[in-house]
């Protein structure tokens, strides 16, 4: 169950044999269907979970009604609301499974155990949000100074794997498009010689 974290933590640590077993102590492994919230907008986020099965998205609804996707995350990756789980401070996003998932868990109580105990942890998560914010910093860039058609583009080249398994409606809310926006543009690229 742990094999995926494992190798994911060791490419920027390593563990004692004592020290993986504290780390795999303080997870708890979590199965959820498709369709659940992990987090609601004014919840405060709990968790940080590694996904070991499904897809996940993460969204926020303006004040019409409009949802926009802030990223999807699968097999391998993270996901969480980094603000609100490290401030303790209500959300403002919400993240739903899109498939069912099996996750494995690090509540806020834990993470600091963690770093107590095996300091050598900061890093690993220093690296989580370092690319975090260089992916929020690229999405920034290209939503000012991309098309629609071209960020499309970089999304299935970027996320092959997602786009088979997210509906298209969502990829257009991730990529800044309303549904039929996107359809117009996906048939007139496939219209191009």
């Amino acid at each position: 169950m742990f094999e995926a974290l494992d190798q994911f933590v060791s490419k920027y640590i390593r563990l004692t044999s004592e020290e993986t077993e504290i780390f795999h102590s303080l997870l708890e492994y979590k199965k959820v269907k498709k369709k659940q919230f992990l987090l609601r907008e004014g919840e405060i986020c709990q968790f940080e979970a590694f996904i070991l099965k499904g897809c996940i998205r993460t969204f926020y609804v303006d004040k019409s009604g409009t949802e926009t996707i802030l990223n999807f995350a699968v097999e391998g990756w993270w996901v969480s609301d980094l603000s609100s789980f490290s401030e303790q401070q209500p959300s403002t996003q919400n993240i739903e499974t899109l498939e069912d998932c099996e996750l494995l868990v690090i509540n806020f109580e834990n993470k600091k155990i963690l770093f107590d105990v095996i300091p050598a942890f900061e890093k690993v998560f220093r690296i989580l949000v370092q690319r975090s914010l260089g992916v929020l910093q690229q999405r920034f860039y290209a939503g000012i100074s991309q098309t629609a058609e071209e960020r499309y583009l970089a999304f299935i080249e970027k996320y092959p794997h997602i786009v088979q398994r997210v509906p298209q409606h969502q990829i257009a809310r991730y990529i800044g498009v309303s549904p039929e926006f996107l359809s117009k543009v996906r048939s007139t690229m496939y219209k191009k010689p």
